[in-house]
């Protein structure tokens, strides 16, 4: 069974400093989305997800609304949700810029910058064994899992075509897939892995003319 690591002080004065660092960095950034989202798409702005912190512990993901409403919504995202992303949502998709209010998730210490993303009850609830090795790691809003699944699984549920094809889809593939790079981030967390990861998210996510270089291997 892989024994995860705790929420060390270092870590989580490493979040609050950099998250405070972040919000006053980025408030022009979170102004102008701010002011899009609401001109183009009206209200509300802000889109809460409940999400998992622990097998038992759940907490409220903010992010930048970018579908349309649907109050029987539940699941994953994938092609059956597809035509409910505004043209702007995709946009801030894209860059990620949907994100940026999990900056305040960060500082109340709901999730880290680093680890698993946190995981909807309901697969919790599904696999509770696995979850349960998952989650001795606090969420993140970006890791391993992220950076390296992201992608396949974007294109595996995207060819979904409802709502069923998309959850089955999830379980069978990508549940196991990111919860064995969660556990292997878990397994060889350090301070420098933690800086390295956040560096690849804000590298992949800048345009491609002003990214920095890589050299080597990030993990």
């Amino acid at each position: 069974m892989a024994r995860g690591l705790p929420m060390t002080p270092g870590k989580r004065l490493f979040d609050i400093l950099f998250s405070l660092y972040l919000m006053v960095f980025l408030a022009p950034v979170f102004a102008v989305v701010t002011w899009k989202v609401w001109r183009q798409q009206g209200g509300p702005i802000f889109y809460g997800s409940e999400r998992m912190k622990s097998p038992t512990e759940a907490f409220t993901l903010w992010k930048y609304r970018t579908m349309a409403d649907d109050p029987s919504d539940t699941g994953v995202t994938g092609g059956d949700k597809a035509s409910r992303i505004t043209p702007l949502g995709a946009a801030l998709r894209r860059r990620r810029l949907d994100e940026l209010p999990q900056l305040w998730n960060i500082l109340k210490g709901d999730v880290s910058f680093v680890g698993p993303r946190p995981p909807l009850r309901r697969y919790v609830e599904m696999f509770p064994d696995l979850y349960g090795e998952v989650l001795k790691s606090r969420p993140g809003v970006t890791g391993l899992a992220s950076l390296i699944y992201s992608p396949h699984e974007e294109r595996i549920l995207s060819a979904c075509n409802t709502a069923a094809e998309t959850e089955a889809e999830y379980i069978r593939v990508c549940v196991p897939r990111k919860a064995a790079l969660d556990l292997l981030y878990q397994r060889n967390r350090t301070f420098w892995m933690d800086v390295k990861l956040i560096s690849w998210t804000t590298a992949k996510f800048l345009p491609r003319a002003i990214r920095p270089k890589r050299k080597g291997k990030w993990v």
